[in-house]
C-alpha cells in the first residue's frame, strides 16, 4: 500500500519543486527487530519520485558495518540527509506525521544552502572550538516539534562542529528514560543540559554556551 497518496505527493512535489541541487538520504535499516525500517524504507522510496534531484542510499545496519561506522548510527531506522557531505543531520526514527515537515524541510536547507538563522547564531557557531551534539526528542503528533527539529538542522548544516539529531521517542523508549522526556519537543544538549519545548533561537545558544 502506498504511504503518500496522490494529494500528499502532489503537494510534496510542490514543496521541493525550489530545490537546486541534488540531496542524497542515506538510509541505515535492519531485517529483525526494527518496528518501522520497512516503512521507513518505502517512504523514502516514494519520497524519491517526487523529485529527481532527491537520492536515495540504503545500508543494513548489521551487515553494512563500514557505512556504520562511517556515519556514526547507532540505531535505526536512521536517515542522514547530505549533499556531497556529511552536513550532521541524522533523523532517527519514521519522520511521519509533523516530522514529515521536517524531513522536507532539510532536504531543501541542503539543497538551496539556504539557512534562516541569524547573524549573531552563525557569528557564534563560527567561533566553536569544541563539538555539538543536539538531539531532539519527538513524536509524529506534535506540531510544536518541527520547529526544535529544524532549527538544530540549521545549526548542523551551517557548522561542521554541530551534529542534529531528530530521534522520535516512542521508537527509542530507552532514550526517552536516559533523558528524562515528559514532554516533547526536548533537546538535550551534549547530553547534560537540555531545553524544553520549540524555544527561541537565542535560548537554544545561550543552552549551548552554557553545555561547553
Amino acid at each position: 500500500m502506498q504511504i503518500l497518496d496522490d494529494k500528499v505527493m502532489k503537494d510534496v512535489i510542490k514543496a521541493l519543486s525550489n530545490m537546486k541541487n541534488e540531496v542524497n538520504l542515506v538510509l541505515f535499516t535492519q531485517e529483525n527487530d526494527c518496528h518501522l525500517c520497512k516503512e521507513t524504507h518505502q517512504l523514502m522510496t516514494e519520497l524519491t519520485t517526487a523529485n529527481p534531484l532527491v537520492k536515495l542510499e540504503a545500508y543494513d545496519f548489521d551487515k553494512d558495518k563500514d557505512q556504520v561506522e562511517k556515519y556514526g548510527i547507532d540505531k535505526v531506522p536512521a536517515l542522514v540527509v547530505m549533499d556531497e557531505k556529511d552536513r550532521g543531520i541524522r533523523l532517527f526514527g519514521i519522520p511521519s506525521g509533523y516530522e514529515f515537515s521536517s524531513l522536507l524541510s532539510a532536504i531543501l536547507m541542503v539543497s538551496t544552502g539556504i539557512t534562516k538563522l541569524k547573524d549573531e547564531t552563525k557569528s557564534y557557531l563560527d567561533s566553536l572550538e569544541e563539538d555539538v551534539h543536539l538531539q531532539v526528542f519527538v513524536t509524529p503528533t506534535c506540531p510544536h516539534c518541527p520547529p526544535a527539529v529544524i532549527l538544530a538542522h540549521q545549526m548542523a548544516y551551517y557548522s561542521d562542529k554541530v551534529r542534529a539529531d531528530m530521534v522520535e521517542v516512542t521508537e527509542f523508549p530507552h532514550l526517552g528514560d536516559k533523558y528524562s522526556v515528559a514532554g516533547v519537543p526536548r533537546t538535550v544538549i551534549n547530553e547534560d543540559w537540555f531545553q524544553e519545548g520549540a524555544a527561541p533561537e537565542s535560548y537554544i545558544v545561550a543552552k549551548i554556551k552554557e553545555s561547553i
